[in-house]
């Protein structure tokens, strides 16, 4: 009977412990549940911000020549090659010369009768002259060898016309180059025929010391870059930040350049206005009809920037919360920039110097009136510091 008492105070007493510890967890726990949750939070301070607009641009030399003959013929000389710097009047083609030269010649021969009707009719005018003079004549022979002597002479300047026109025609065989520049391709070699009607050029000769990349801007950006009139685009286009080009490897062009002009028409199809931005290419990197992408920096000073994973949206509407000084979430309406880096916002309204946003848990552990215990980022680092001190 001994044993069976003891055996139930141990079992009483064992149970009694069970109780104890179980109140003390689940004490504990509520007491965890009631704690105020830590999350991330960073104060606002101004600083300058630097984001970039991309835009798909298409590149041209500063002055693309489409290389056409001034007369038909067939080619019987290519004298440069494909990606040839050539100077201004460097000899590109020759065309078969053979009857404009025979022009040449009809026309120096028809310049040469000429001349001699002409010298004909003088001396007729000038023996008619004398014998009118001594009215051995009457004074309509005189005129009517006068006016021979004209006509002579307006033959000989037609002759000489006809032969201006044929060595003209003749020079025109030799095509040059119209200025400096790279030669384009040439898809026409010797022996085929060369006519000004062509649809394909002989070859295009672009001058790649500057190149133009051209892009567009919309409506929009128009209105913003003028800040909705409020000054004109000549004045903003001339305090234009330089601008970058990024090529089609990803690589960035290591020159940078500047916004030359904006069309002063909207296209009507596509709503946006051509650009122009002017980069120096003296090691010739760039080639005419290559494409890239225009990248200019929007620099705001004093700007106060959060992590965009800070905000939420609703109903179009973009929101933080702000902690008071209870700890409290405050929803906190804000209006951003458009142009973002995917990671930040810069907030041009709604927060202020000082601020305390909430950065993590916003809209999962955060809401509106929850307390929080905040953490700074340089709390957060702390631990991670001492571990990779150990």
């Amino acid at each position: 009977m001994k044993l069976n008492r003891f055996s139930i105070g141990t079992n009483l007493a064992v149970a009694a412990a069970l109780t104890a510890m179980y109140s003390c967890s689940g004490g504990q726990q509520q007491a965890m549940q009631g704690a105020a949750p830590e999350v991330a939070v960073i104060t606002v301070e101004p600083t300058t911000s630097v984001l970039n607009s991309t835009y798909p641009a298409q590149i041209k030399g500063k002055t693309d020549i489409a290389i056409r003959p001034q007369v038909s013929g067939f080619i019987t000389k290519v004298h440069v090659d494909e990606g040839q710097h050539v100077q201004k009047g460097q000899v590109l083609f020759t065309l078969d010369q053979v009857q404009y030269q025979a022009a040449v010649d009809q026309a120096q021969a028809a310049v040469n009768s000429a001349k001699v009707a002409v010298d004909n009719a003088q001396i007729q005018a000038d023996n008619q002259r004398r014998l009118f003079e001594k009215n051995i004549i009457s004074e309509s022979q005189y005129t009517t060898t006068a006016n021979q002597l004209s006509a002579a002479k307006a033959q000989l300047a037609q002759a000489q016309a006809a032969l201006a026109s044929a060595r003209k025609n003749l020079s025109y065989t030799v095509v040059t180059a119209p200025s400096a520049g790279v030669v384009g391709a040439i898809p026409n070699r010797e022996g085929s025929l060369a006519s000004p009607s062509s649809a394909q050029p002989l070859t295009t000769v672009s001058d790649n010391s500057q190149v133009y990349a051209y892009f567009s801007l919309n409506e929009k950006d128009i209105l913003a870059l003028t800040e909705g009139g409020k000054y004109s685009l000549d004045l903003r286009i001339d305090n234009m930040p330089s601008v970058k080009l990024q090529l089609a490897n990803g690589t960035v062009y290591p020159i940078e350049g500047k916004i030359a002009t904006v069309s002063g028409v909207l296209d009507n199809t596509t709503g946006a206005a051509s650009v122009r931005a002017l980069f120096d290419n003296n090691n010739g990197m760039l080639r005419s009809g290559s494409t890239g992408q225009v990248i200019i920096p929007e620099i705001t000073e004093e700007a106060i920037v959060i992590p965009q994973k800070a905000s939420f949206e609703l109903q179009n509407l973009r929101y933080v919360y702000v902690l008071n000084d209870s700890s409290k979430a405050v929803t906190t309406p804000i209006t951003v920039l458009n142009v973002n880096d995917g990671k930040n916002f810069v907030v041009t309204s709604g927060l202020k110097a000082g601020d305390r946003v909430i950065t993590e848990g916003v809209g999962t552990i955060v809401k509106d009136g929850v307390t929080v215990t905040p953490v700074t980022p340089a709390a957060e680092a702390a631990p991670a510091a001492e571990a990779a001190a150990e």
